[in-house]
């Protein structure tokens, strides 16, 4: 069984991989590793659908072939001239509205989950721009700072093409973050798919969010709404820290980025409203 010696040790690296160091690969099924609760909950209701689509499947399949091999013109030489059946079309009408109301109870259960933000321990605002992301941190002195993509000739091994930025958004693991997300000009869309996260960013109105990280690691994103020639150069780049690491690194930060007044805020984009 040396195949499966050798799919034994295959699997134990793959899972071996941190889920928060993972993204997109070539030829990956699936979706990317939960990095968040809201993630986890939308991974379980992609498999749940994906059993019942399967058994969809193999069910019209099997019953496909069953017709084909039962009612063959060579065993069935005078077809039945029979127009409806009341049993069979109460079966066939009652059934899927089943399967949808199964399918519908954990959709709106993971609706609810995902837009009520609960109580949350600090906010992040994020600024759509062309073709860039502003970040204002307003609990931690309101520092504010924008992050780039870095261009492929300066990218150094390790980093990935199209996904890193200058600036990486700096967060803490375990703690209940409200994203307030908007725009100073066109359309943009925050989406952190790892997380399970895809927000509008509209001018002139302020929509929020919210995440819960699970583990520390580099979590990637883009904007997902056409803004422009260079809608596809505006990555988005977490790094999830413990809370130790991301106090210290906000006491640098309100140094180094220090400069309250000089860029343009959330409020500066418009009148705002809140989404929810």
């Amino acid at each position: 069984m040396r195949w499966l010696a050798a799919l034994t040790v295959f699997l134990t690296a793959f899972l071996a991989i941190d889920p928060a160091m993972a993204s997109s690969e070539p030829w990956q099924l699936g979706l990317q590793d939960a990095g968040s609760p809201i993630m986890e909950r939308i991974s379980s209701f992609h498999t749940l659908l994906l059993w019942i689509i399967t058994l969809i499947t193999l069910f019209v399949l099997g019953l496909l072939i069953y017709v084909c091999v039962k009612f063959g013109e060579d065993k069935n030489p005078t077809p039945s001239r029979r127009s409806h059946h009341a049993m069979l079309e109460v079966v066939w009408t009652a059934v899927p509205v089943m399967i949808l109301v199964i399918i519908a109870i954990p959709s709106f259960k993971l609706l609810y989950y995902s837009d009520v933000v609960p109580e949350t321990d600090m906010t992040l605002k994020a600024i759509g721009r062309q073709w860039y992301w502003s970040y204002e941190y307003p609990d931690q002195g309101n520092f504010t700072f924008d992050a780039y993509l870095i261009p492929d000739e300066d990218l150094v091994e390790g980093q990935k093409r199209l996904l890193e930025t200058d600036n990486r958004v700096i967060l803490p693991v375990d703690t209940n973050i409200r994203v307030q997300v908007t725009a100073s000009d066109v359309l943009h869309s925050w989406a952190m798919p790892p997380l399970g996260i895809k927000i509008d960013a509209v001018p002139g109105r302020l929509n929020e969010v919210w995440i819960h990280i699970n583990e520390p690691g580099t979590y990637y994103g883009q904007c997902s709404e056409l803004c422009g020639v260079n809608h596809g150069f505006m990555p988005i780049t977490i790094e999830a820290v413990a809370k130790d690491a991301f106090e210290d690194w906000v006491k640098q930060a309100q140094q180094e980025f220090a400069r309250v007044g000089e860029a343009t805020t959330v409020a500066d984009a418009g009148t705002v409203e809140n989404a929810n």
